[in-house]
């Protein structure tokens, strides 16, 4: 028999949707317990309702004064200590909408009734998310996440509290290795943008910190406590290095990244150089557009060079200057081919201006004097993740590189049609390629997987410290919202309207590790905690295998 811990309060009005519990005597109710009770309805027919606990009070009965808690503890007034929890219905079977009577006896509920309460039993494709604190697996129904009732995920919460990298790879670490993919599982991809430090480029490496509890909470989850086995990685290359070598200290095994020129004009890559361009940008989108129609007609060397109205060009630094020698040609018919009919000279002074401050950051980035290029391309089919390091970028060049590999990878899904397998695109700092405000030809993209990714397969997994600075569509077409230790302000923004202002506060205190997630199935928020991760998120963590030839570490990486 069920162990009752409270009764249905007659001096609080119950409803359908929200009543309150009187504990027991020598019993306790804490947040997010989960609770069950049954009524009877006049009709003879059962009516089992679920709740989650989201308020806990206690008070003296009989107390008048704050004064007087000093009195009745000294035995000079009588009153009793109460406390009572307040619940928020999550289920009813049937779902006949009626308030519990009060009385009724309350208790907490464990094993298939928790699952009945949280809806864990009509997912049929679920993976495991996190766990509560008393160690029960909370689930997210995977067609919310796949594109069948929903896409994508969006993590919120202050920079190196939140941990919202380190949940992002959790759920991606869940999906490979839970089971649910299914066979779908071989050719599913995850594309990583890492933003700071060289944190995620030990993603394939044991974490030397992983205690023997942490790991028994992975098996808990069902999951294996290990780093990720099939990993690609990226970084740009050192500047002014003629062997292109990636720009990377903690590893010696990563492939430098660039484009070459011809890819640059035959791939339409340069409005992608002015994503971060508000002032008078669109005075000069004429001269954009008219120089990428013209450099759509190069040809392709063997090196990858461009081959342009007989001029070769093998850097960006010469296709650079072969462009702004045409737009501010003495040629009147020349200038009017690349930069357009009747666009003044101011116009066109705003665009090369542009144009040539981009080579000091883009130089490295867009090249054909290094041979064997192809294994110089971001290739997501080679590992079941890539990780694309940006660290060592400043904020023009991430935006290229996010700009033009994420319409890449999304093209080529186009290409593909529809699919089972996803490709799960992990980036951070979601508030500089898609703000609220402006356009840009990275924001389009981004857009556009948050709009059409789910027929396609592209999931984006994105985050950000502050919701309430990224464009609003990216946001709303998540499904699955995360928050994690949230400033105080930007708790109260109207970004967080799914959180109950209970779980806004509580989003103020949560310690790393601890993250509120909600879903399209549950009426409530999910408290959860996951492991630590068993993958390296640093080099200091990384245990490396024999013979590594990585460069030292930087002894101060973690002051």
């Amino acid at each position: 028999m069920e162990k009752m811990v409270g009764r249905v309060l007659g001096t609080r009005d119950s409803t359908p949707l929200e009543f309150w519990v009187g504990v027991g005597d020598g019993e306790f109710i804490q947040l997010d317990d989960v609770v069950a009770l049954e009524r009877v309805l006049p009709t003879g027919e059962l009516v089992r309702m679920y709740g989650s606990v989201g308020q806990v009070i206690a008070r003296h009965e009989g107390a008048r004064f704050d004064s007087d808690v000093f009195l009745i503890e000294d035995g000079i007034l009588p009153a009793e200590v109460s406390e009572a929890a307040q619940v928020t219905a999550t289920r009813f079977e049937p779902e006949v909408f009626v308030p519990p009577r009060p009385g009724q006896p309350v208790r907490i509920a464990e094993d298939e009734e928790r699952e009945r309460a949280l809806f864990f039993d009509q997912m049929e494709r679920r993976f495991p998310v996190g766990v509560t604190r008393n160690g029960d697996p909370l689930w997210v129904n995977f067609e919310f996440l796949n594109g069948e009732r929903g896409a994508h995920v969006n993590i919120s919460g202050i920079s190196g509290v939140a941990t919202k990298t380190s949940y992002a790879t959790f759920l991606l670490h869940s999906l490979f290795t839970s089971g649910v993919l299914g066979t779908a599982s071989v050719n599913t991809k995850a594309l990583i943008f890492n933003v700071k430090g060289e944190d995620l480029l030990h993603l394939d490496r044991v974490n030397s910190r992983l205690t023997d509890d942490e790991r028994r909470r992975y098996a808990d989850l069902g999951l294996p406590s290990t780093p990720f086995e099939s990993v690609g990685l990226y970084a740009p290359p050192r500047i002014d290095d003629p062997k292109a070598t990636a720009d990377v200290a903690s590893r010696s095994d990563v492939t430098s990244f660039f484009w070459t020129v011809h890819d640059f004009c035959a791939d339409d890559l340069l409005p992608f150089l002015f994503a971060d361009a508000e002032d008078d940008r669109a005075q000069y989108t004429t001269v954009v557009y008219n120089v990428m129609a013209q450099l759509r007609q190069s040809e392709a060397s063997d090196t990858g060079a461009a081959n342009i109205d007989g001029a070769k060009l093998r850097t960006f630094r010469e296709l650079v200057d072969f462009i702004t020698e045409r737009v501010q040609s003495d040629d009147h018919a020349i200038r009017s081919r690349w930069a357009g009919p009747a666009i003044g000279t101011g116009t066109i002074n705003a665009f090369v201006r542009r144009l040539q401050a981009s080579v000091r950051h883009i130089g490295r980035l867009v090249r054909s004097d290094v041979g064997d290029i192809d294994r110089h391309r971001v290739k997501l089919e080679d590992h079941q993740v890539t990780v694309v390091d940006l660290h060592n970028l400043n904020d023009r060049a991430k935006r290229f590189v996010v700009g033009v590999t994420l319409k890449r990878a999304f093209d080529d899904k186009e290409r593909a049609g529809q699919s089972d397998e996803l490709l799960m695109v992990v980036l951070d700092e979601l508030n500089k390629y898609a703000p609220k405000e402006g356009t840009s030809p990275i924001k389009e993209v981004l857009l556009d997987i948050a709009e059409r990714g789910r027929s396609l397969g592209v999931i984006l997994v994105g985050a950000q410290q502050t919701a309430s600075e990224v464009e609003r569509r990216i946001i709303a077409n998540s499904s699955i919202r995360v928050v994690g230790r949230l400033d105080s302000a930007e708790a109260s923004r109207e970004e967080y309207g799914f959180l109950p202002s209970v779980h806004r506060q509580r989003a103020t205190i949560v310690k790393p590790g601890t993250m509120i997630l909600s879903q399209p199935e549950l009426p409530v928020p999910l408290v959860l905690e996951f492991p630590f991760p068993a993958w390296a998120t640093r080099a200091s963590e990384a245990v490396r295998p024999m013979g590594d030839s990585a460069q030292p570490e930087d002894p101060f990486e973690d002051l």
